[in-house]
């Protein structure tokens, strides 16, 4: 294990967060399934590392609710999906930066996944790559806004970075960096576990 990632393993629990590394995505897959029970309700927040994982259709195949709106194909069951994710027993997701500090930062356009983060499910597990890891908030958020730009891409969306290629702060209707969190400590009423892997996944 990277010094790194044992300093930031080590925040986390000070900071009463879980933590767990994993040499690989196999491993971490197995372990989040048995942090969850059989008859679990489960949410999942728009997220390719937890995509990687495949793990929502092995939760479906042994008989869990699955929330996610990944899965759904209108705007509708999609708005539903996330809705219902707010209340469910296990809330899964990734997160944008993590610093060495133990704290997680992100930025959504939506809101839905940092509000179900923060508040609202039971337990919540973040699946995050070593990539993800970095020294300071300052550090984070330039991450996220490099990040930002390649998810910006992906969902085809109109905005000056998908142009320019780096963010300017821009004030566009199709924005998709409206909400910035950050979590110093476990929130009160929530179980919180983060998950480590040593690969490089998510933007």
């Amino acid at each position: 294990m990277k010094e790194i990632v044992k300093t930031t393993i080590e925040s986390l629990k000070k900071n009463n967060i879980k933590a767990y590394y994993f040499t690989d995505i196999d491993s971490a897959a197995d372990a989040l399934l048995d942090e969850i029970v059989s008859d679990g309700v489960v949410g999942i927040g728009g997220s390719l590392t937890v995509k990687s994982l495949a793990i929502a259709q092995k939760l479906i195949q042994r008989g869990n609710k699955v929330f996610w709106h990944w899965l759904e194909d209108t705007p509708e069951r999609q708005e539903n999906a996330r809705k219902e994710a707010l209340l469910c027993d296990v809330y899964i997701t990734s997160t944008n930066a993590l610093t060495q500090k133990g704290q997680l930062v992100n930025t959504d356009g939506t809101g839905n996944r940092v509000a179900s983060m923060i508040f609202g499910p039971k337990k919540v597990i973040i699946v995050c790559g070593t990539n993800k890891i970095v020294k300071d908030l300052d550090e984070a958020l330039e991450r996220i806004k490099t990040s930002a730009v390649m998810n910006a891409k992906r969902l085809g969306s109109n905005t000056p970075c998908v142009t320019t290629g780096k963010c300017t702060d821009c004030n566009s209707e199709n924005r998709i960096c409206r909400i910035t969190t950050i979590i110093d400590r476990k929130p009160f009423q929530t179980e919180m576990t983060v998950m480590i892997i040593d690969k490089e996944l998510g933007y």
